[in-house]
């Protein structure tokens, strides 16, 4: 990290980080150029973080370097180095939980230009923003076409189709949309999901057409290490229509339950037993970061 990537202003302050300093999100500015402004043309992760922890941080990591990849981003720091960044952010918003935002673009060169810019230094932000916990309530949903481009697996800004769908969610009087491509059920606007099947769990697997979620990866480990079946297969349409229970996960939701799809309810209605028993799981996951003996286990994970 340069001289610049250091530079500080006053403790106490609730800072961001962008283009190489700590500054208030009120102070931050971008060029006009930039090309995640024009063209969406960038990457971003998003990082829960509990006590002042970031949860499953080499994960979140792993899967930003990953989007960067694809993207034929550069990778402008090391694990240590974001790692070192994240917790100058984390302790000006006073630890705690809360939700980090980081974003990675191509750079804003001086012309507008579809082609790559050559040696461009990419434009990298970070903010904090506070976390609560989702409620144990149920969600609607409805059902519509995923219009979104084949390369849903890279955590790209260009994300109109997912707004679209989502705002089509929200004017329906739902909280998600849930996506069906060539019959198959993928994810949500903003989400990856689960059905229930007499007791076992079933996610889609892993393809270009989903995201690879962290939270998904988490509630499919925390299945299998408490003895409950977890498989990842194809859920086509009337499959998911006849599930016992639906659930969505993401960063910042975590897992909640769906109790009604397009209007209809999900079982009878009320959230599962077997999301109940999840929820158990996941939040003994979390409260073992407030052990000083397995929090750094799992804050790196």
């Amino acid at each position: 990290m340069t001289e610049a990537d250091r530079q500080t202003i006053g403790d106490g302050e609730d800072l961001c980080f962008i283009n190489g300093a700590y500054r208030p999100l009120a102070e931050a500015r971008i060029s006009p150029l930039d090309r995640g402004f024009l063209f969406g043309d960038g990457v971003y992760e998003v990082i829960p973080v509990y006590s002042g922890r970031p949860f499953r941080l080499q994960a979140h990591l792993s899967r930003l370097r990953r989007s960067l990849d694809e993207a034929r981003l550069p990778s402008p720091y090391s694990d240590a180095e974001w790692a070192s960044l994240l917790t100058r952010i984390i302790d000006s918003h006073g630890g705690g939980d809360q939700s980090l935002y980081l974003q990675v673009t191509r750079g804003a060169p001086d012309l507008r230009d579809h082609a790559f810019p050559d040696g461009e230094r990419p434009t990298v932000f970070v903010m904090s923003s506070p976390l609560r916990a989702p409620e144990a309530r149920g969600r609607s949903v409805i059902l519509v076409d995923d219009i979104r481009w084949r390369r849903c697996d890279i955590k790209t800004v260009s994300l109109l189709p997912n707004v679209l769908l989502r705002q089509q969610a929200i004017e329906a009087g739902a909280d998600e949309a849930v996506l069906i491509r060539d019959g198959f059920i993928t994810e949500g606007a903003a989400s990856n999901l689960f059905v229930v099947e007499g007791g076992a769990l079933v996610t889609p697997p892993k393809s270009p057409l989903l995201l690879p979620g962290i939270t998904r990866d988490l509630v499919v480990e925390l299945a299998e290490a408490n003895g409950l079946e977890c498989r990842q297969e194809n859920i086509s349409l009337a499959r998911f229509r006849s599930a016992d229970e639906v659930w969505l996960s993401s960063s910042t939701k975590e897992v909640i339950p769906v109790t009604s799809v397009d209007g209809q309810p999900v079982g009878d209605g009320r959230p599962g037993p077997v999301w109940w028993r999840m929820r158990e799981l996941y939040d003994a996951f979390k409260a073992d970061l407030a052990d000083p003996g397995k929090r750094e286990a799992i804050s790196t994970s």
